[in-house]
């Protein structure tokens, strides 16, 4: 069985909105070996639509991009991507293929069958999953920027505080902090 793992951009006052975060070669970097080690992509509707609505056309080459970043949208365009979602049935993205149904069961048959584990990117996401307690590991890129809005971190909650055990924090130059932790069970 493979490890689901949350990743996400988040400033130090919680806000998970994307365009919030600082995004360069460093950052890039680490986004691109999390999603190369992973066996398949987990998103919500949401994000999947906003990652749908940019990134196969970079990597058809018909939105400017520099040479990492198409690499990079090349690389999503082959890797599963798997979607939740009880308002869209339809996923026209290469290599994309919805979750219906009992989500708990659903993303648990995802786990057994990816032992290269599953990289989840969507907050609400993430919060109903653990809920269900599903997230083995977190992958927080902390950036040093207060946004002063939301979307927020389990801004919806949870029933009960999550103890987690540092894999381990490195710095990135912008000033970022890459945090992996480990759920303690």
């Amino acid at each position: 069985m493979g490890l689901l793992t949350f990743a996400i951009n988040v400033t130090l006052d919680g806000c998970v909105d994307h365009q919030e975060g600082i995004v360069d070669d460093e950052t890039h970097a680490l986004f691109t070996r999390l999603m190369d080690e992973s066996g398949a992509m987990l998103w919500g509707r949401v994000t999947y639509e906003m990652m749908e609505s940019y990134w196969p056309a970079v990597a058809r080459g018909d939105e400017e991009a520099a040479p990492a970043m198409r690499a990079w949208a090349v690389k999503l365009e082959t890797k599963p991507k798997y979607v939740v979602s009880s308002t869209r049935k339809d996923f026209p993205w290469a290599n994309s293929h919805h979750i219906a149904g009992d989500l708990r069961m659903g993303v648990q048959k995802l786990k057994d069958a990816t032992p290269a584990g599953v990289l989840l990117g969507s907050g609400k996401l993430a919060t109903e999953l653990d809920r269900l307690d599903l997230i083995d590991e977190y992958r927080f890129l902390v950036h040093p920027r207060l946004a002063g809005h939301g979307p927020t971190l389990y801004q919806s909650g949870l029933p009960a505080a999550r103890r987690l055990e540092l894999v381990s924090a490195k710095p990135l130059r912008c000033g970022a902090v890459a945090m992996h932790y480990r759920r303690a069970r």
